[in-house]
């Protein structure tokens, strides 16, 4: 079956007044949309069509020469939004609790050193990208990535990430990068997070 766009799992006004709701319409329905049509013509004919996304993003180096920008972009854009979408939430911000709220303590020092290393690798990622909390392996890590690229890229779980496209946040913020990143924690949805943690600990 070819990559499809995911509903999006709460109203469009539900993250307000953190995201405004015609940020979230345009975001998903229009750029999510995109990714997944231009990824799907970019598979069209090749034996990752019906592949999941996770599977694709993660051996792009298999794929035709021709095909590999496309798809990094494009299945990339794809793999982030569907995440992004799920880890944000109507009721959400707060602290994690349990085994997640536990390692972000012990790796980081606190769910504020957290906050700002994350914060920091968005506000220093030029250009357009990815800030994220990911599981290397080993233990939790915040890295940065360009433009759609994913942590699966690189053999990493992605937990949490935060699109610091200016799409996703223009609307509200205009060019106030670090306003929409500090404001972002109040729609994260811990319980989605600590679950991805759990699967892959």
């Amino acid at each position: 079956m070819p990559l499809q766009l995911p509903p999006l799992p709460y109203d469009y006004d539900a993250l307000e007044p953190t995201i405004d709701a015609e940020t979230m319409r345009l975001h998903h329905d229009k750029h999510h949309q995109a990714y997944v049509d231009n990824a799907n013509k970019a598979l069209e004919g090749t034996e990752w069509a019906d592949r999941p996304v996770e599977a694709i993003i993660a051996n792009i180096e298999l794929l035709p020469d021709d095909k590999q920008a496309a798809v990094r972009n494009n299945a990339g854009g794809h793999a982030n939004h569907s995440l992004f979408w799920e880890i944000m939430g109507p009721d959400g911000g707060g602290e994690p609790s349990g085994t997640l709220g536990d390692a972000i303590n012990d790796t980081f020092g606190s769910l504020d050193d957290l906050k700002t290393q994350v914060n920091d690798a968005g506000v220093k990622r030029f250009g357009s990208g990815w800030t994220w909390l990911i599981h290397d392996g080993t233990g939790l890590a915040v890295v940065s990535t360009p433009n759609q690229d994913s942590p699966i890229m690189n053999s990493d779980t992605p937990l949490l990430g935060i699109d610091v496209w200016e799409h996703a946040y223009y609307l509200t913020y205009q060019n106030r990068r670090p306003d929409y990143l500090s404001a972002w924690w109040n729609v994260v949805n811990w319980e989605a997070v600590g679950a991805r943690f759990e699967a892959v600990r």
